[in-house]
């Protein structure tokens, strides 16, 4: 029956992508031309200056297969297929956090690692992913990507500890960093510009379905069986990938063999590590604790270095001039916030609606199931009407509906109807789609194609670290704000209150039980009912943060202007 259940969600993932594919072949001018034998040279945005250009290498650089020798069909196949079992253990497991915390006996703060941990694996090594690709080639990456999280999904589902688990997770989280930004530079180098908003669409069923679509199966899997078949109904899937890449995958990428820039890669894994590490252990032991300060300091020490570092050498890891280009910037800033507040409430409402409401894995995960297919349908969708009106209008609408929606969750208490939270939920779910893919779309068309690869590594990292940090700092308000209502609560929680007397005597007489007895047995009830709601509180407050950042990002999607690129494949 799990294995049904694996089949069924990837065979709607198949059907989509085949027929948002075949919308998109429909309009391929590669095929109306068959009398011509080379690749044909997408149209790129003139360079502000020639500084902007990535120093060529003094090894002459290899030539792509060309379009006559690979079928789009077959590569893209592979590569969302790993793509998408990758981002869709991101959420797989948010379900199954209660039972794991109970099972490794470990807190709501370290728990949180195994979703964050996860994305910081991914942020840290995807800015090193645009050497990758410009040295070994798309099928030898896709191979080792596989691979990885392959064994990092078997590692995961027999781990005796946390700390195994976590191993594991980290082996996952190498192999899931290195596929999405080789999925984007894949389809920015055999889609022209012009036909980029709806093949970005069609990637964007990767990015916004599977995530959302993780909590339900996830539900269901922990449900049923255990959270451990979560992992090991990968390993298959995994294998099975690795086969078709085999079979199918083809370098579709210009070599140019550029120098690893050690120092940098030093920079960056140490400054993001820290930062977030930081900002995760400050709801454990408080942001004014010695420990906190001290990573948060080596944290942003190390990514100014890192910055300087990539700014002044000669063959930087991440190029760092992508930001001279003003629309890519904006789409950058305003993909950290609305990934940080996607996440937000696929950690949130899981831990809501099981810690607090009782309800089941599965309830919980089917709560998140109908904005999951708005999000998959919308992705092609939203690539359609941004090919048309650009990126503005939907940043601001969907920016504002998302705002909107958030706000409507700042209000749950221990009553809100599950109809009202499964509403709220579905409507945000519209909102981001409008969003997600047009944003990465429109901010790397505005790039000249040498820049691709970086405008890629840099694009994605930023989303995996907004989604690290976002995450692990939405979870320490969450926490603390948590640990400063019962505060306030407990401390008016005493026999001496003439109010909570007068309580205390209501729920004795409810009880039935000797005046003695029932005052400590009423003592406790309170004290739980106070505990509850501090916990009901904090998530309303994290949730608040979440609203802020969704209304901060409208100010950069005002001043996004529309890029159209012309539609010959003559180099301008």
């Amino acid at each position: 029956m799990n294995m049904l259940s694996f089949g069924y969600i990837l065979l709607s993932f198949a059907i989509l992508i085949f027929v948002n594919l075949s919308l998109i072949k429909k309009r391929d001018p590669d095929k109306s031309t068959k009398t011509n034998k080379k690749q044909p040279v997408l149209n790129e945005p003139v360079l502000l200056d020639s500084s902007l250009t990535t120093p060529s290498s003094s090894v002459v650089p290899t030539k792509p297969t060309t379009t006559e020798e690979f079928n789009k069909f077959r590569i893209l196949t592979v590569l969302m297929l790993g793509a998408f079992v990758s981002i869709l253990n991101q959420t797989l497991d948010n379900v199954a956090i209660p039972h794991m915390m109970l099972d490794f006996n470990v807190s709501a703060n370290t728990i949180q690692w195994i979703v964050t941990g996860y994305m910081l694996v991914n942020g840290v090594f995807i800015p090193i992913t645009a050497f990758l690709m410009e040295t070994f080639g798309s099928r030898k990456l896709v191979l080792v990507a596989m691979s990885s999280f392959t064994i990092g999904s078997l590692i995961c589902s027999i781990a005796p500890s946390f700390a195994v688990f976590m191993i594991g997770r980290i082996i996952q989280g190498l192999g899931a960093g290195i596929l999405m930004p080789l999925l984007t530079n894949v389809f920015l180098s055999i889609f022209p510009p012009y036909q980029r908003g709806k093949a970005m669409g069609t990637m964007g069923i990767v990015m916004v379905f599977a995530p959302a679509i993780g909590p339900t199966l996830g539900g269901w899997v922990v449900q049923t069986y255990s959270w451990r078949l979560l992992f090991s109904s990968l390993v298959p899937i995994g294998i099975l990938d690795l086969i078709l890449a085999v079979a199918w995958m083809k370098d579709v990428l210009e070599l140019t063999f550029p120098k690893f820039d050690l120092w940098g890669a030093i920079f960056s894994t140490i400054g993001l590590s820290s930062l977030l590490y930081g900002v995760s252990e400050a709801g454990n032991i408080g942001w004014g604790s010695t420990e906190v300060i001290i990573f948060l300091a080596v944290g942003i020490l190390s990514i100014l270095l890192f910055v300087r570092r990539e700014l002044t050498v000669d063959m930087p890891l991440l190029e760092l001039k992508v930001y001279k280009y003003k629309i890519y910037s904006l789409t950058i800033i305003i993909n950290a916030v609305v990934t940080t507040v996607m996440y937000a409430a696929m950690m949130l409402l899981p831990i809501y609606l099981q810690s607090i409401r009782g309800f089941t894995p599965l309830q919980s995960g089917f709560l998140l199931l109908p904005g999951a297919l708005l999000m998959g349908i919308m992705g092609p969708i939203a690539g359609a009407i941004f090919d048309r009106i650009g990126l503005r209008v939907l940043a601001v609408v969907g920016l504002m509906i998302t705002a909107a929606a958030s706000w409507e969750f700042t209000k749950l208490t221990a009553d809100t109807m599950y109809s009202d939270i499964l509403m709220m939920y579905t409507i945000r779910s519209l909102g981001v789609s409008l969003i997600m893919m047009p944003l990465m779309t429109a901010g790397l068309n505005q790039l000249p194609r040498k820049l691709n690869s970086h405008g890629t590594a840099m694009f994605n990292t930023m989303r995996q670290v907004a989604g690290s940090l976002g995450t692990a700092m939405l979870v320490t308000i969450m926490s603390t704000r948590t640990n400063v209502h019962l505060a306030t609560y407990t401390s008016v929680i005493t026999a001496s209150n003439p109010t909570m007397l007068d309580q205390f005597g209501a729920l004795v007489q409810g009880l039935a039980l000797p005046a003695q007895t029932g005052q400590v047995v009423a003592l406790q009830e309170v004290y739980g009912l106070a505990s509850q709601q501090a916990f009901i509180n904090g998530i309303n407050d994290s949730f608040i943060v979440a609203t802020g950042l969704a209304i901060l990002g409208l100010i950069p999607a005002l001043f996004i202007r529309r890029v159209i690129p012309p539609k010959s494949n003559s180099v301008p």
